[in-house]
């Protein structure tokens, strides 16, 4: 089986935000869409190591600002590589408004947001999905909404190549994370996007 295959899936990229308790936070995702029109309704799969998801659960409510061509990679870093459990992600963050319901949206590198109420939620494992109905939404640019493939190609950073020498590295594919040694754990997770060692790629210098 070539899991490869996957990356050939069209996905968007977007800001999940919601609060809880006075505590505000944010994550990236990639798997967000209209599940029906009427009424209108949307999903969201989160990851449960996210903080945020903590939130949606608790709270019922969130926002997704979808990321737009224009989203700079450090939004990416901002969002995904830092967890909201151990950092305040909104507390210098300057680029954001709150929505009617409360919740924080981006407003920089993004073309829409969509604010949304939880009705059920699945829970698959790793994940929970989330289906919402749309409470209010309004679009902020007309720029393109940036694909997964757009931010591999376009936005993230090449990653440097590694130490020459005949050593042995393992690369992020995702967030191209470098980390040294002849085997990588089975359960090793990336310490910068959190992603699992099956998203690491073996190099050699």
């Amino acid at each position: 089986m070539d899991m490869k295959a996957m990356y050939n899936l069209s996905y968007g990229l977007f800001v999940l935000t919601s609060s809880w308790d006075g505590r505000d936070s944010g994550c990236i995702i990639n798997t967000a869409g209209q599940v029906t029109n009427e009424p209108n309704r949307i999903s969201i799969a989160v990851n449960k190591a996210n903080f945020t998801q903590e939130l949606v659960q608790k709270s019922g409510r969130f926002n997704v600002s979808i990321l737009s061509e224009e989203a700079k990679f450090e939004t990416f870093r901002h969002f995904g590589f830092q967890s909201g459990r151990d950092v305040d992600k909104f507390a210098d963050f300057a680029d954001c408004r709150r929505s009617d319901n409360g919740l924080y949206y981006v407003t920089a590198g993004t073309n829409s947001y969509i604010s949304a109420a939880v009705e059920q939620s699945i829970d698959l494992g790793t994940h929970t999905l989330f289906i919402a109905s749309v409470e209010d939404m309004e679009v902020l640019s007309q720029t393109p909404s940036a694909t997964y493939s757009y931010y591999q190609n376009s936005i993230k950073p090449k990653p440097g190549q590694p130490a020459a020498g005949g050593k042995t590295v393992w690369r992020c594919k995702v967030c191209g994370y470098i980390y040294e040694g002849e085997e990588l754990p089975a359960d090793f997770v990336c310490p910068l996007c959190k992603h699992p060692a099956s998203d690491f790629e073996k190099v050699t210098g």
